[in-house]
C-alpha cells in the first residue's frame, strides 16, 4: 500500500527555516548534492514512527508544503488519479539518483507528490 514517506517545506530564506527547525525540533539537514538547492531533513532516529523530508527555496508565492508517496508505477498512478478526478499538477521529471517525481492535486485542490523510486538505486 503507498503510504506517504517524505515531506516538503518550501521557504523563502532556507537558513532561516533550518535555524528555526532545527533549534524547535531538533531536526537536522543535509544539503542535497543534486542540481537545485534542497537540504534533506532527518526529523529522527529510523525506529522511531515518522517521515523524513526536505526543504527547498520557494519557487512561486502561493507554494504549499507537500507530502509524497511513493509509488510502484508513476504512469500508471497519473492515469488512476485523473480517472477520478484529480489532476497534474506538474509533470514527471527524473529526479537525480533518486527515481521519477510529480505532483498532483486532489478533488480538494490539497497538492501531493508521487514519486516512483530508480530500482538501480538502493535507498
Amino acid at each position: 500500500m503507498p503510504r506517504p514517506v517524505h515531506f516538503e517545506i518550501p521557504s523563502d530564506n532556507p537558513e532561516r527555516a533550518i535555524a528555526f527547525y532545527s533549534e524547535i525540533f531538533g531536526w537536522t539537514f543535509q544539503k542535497w548534492e543534486g542540481p537545485m538547492q534542497y537540504w534533506l531533513i532527518n526529523t529522527g532516529p529510523t525506529a522511531e514512527p515518522g517521515i523524513n523530508g526536505g526543504l527547498l527555496l520557494r519557487q512561486h508565492p502561493e507554494q504549499p508544503c507537500v507530502n509524497t508517496i511513493t509509488v510502484a508505477n508513476l504512469d500508471e498512478t497519473q492515469a488512476a488519479i485523473e480517472k477520478h478526478g484529480g489532476s497534474c499538477v506538474v509533470l514527471k521529471m527524473p529526479v537525480p539518483t533518486v527515481g521519477w517525481l510529480a505532483y498532483f492535486k486532489d478533488l480538494d485542490g490539497h497538492i501531493f507528490g508521487c514519486m516512483q523510486p530508480d530500482p538501480s538505486v538502493s535507498m
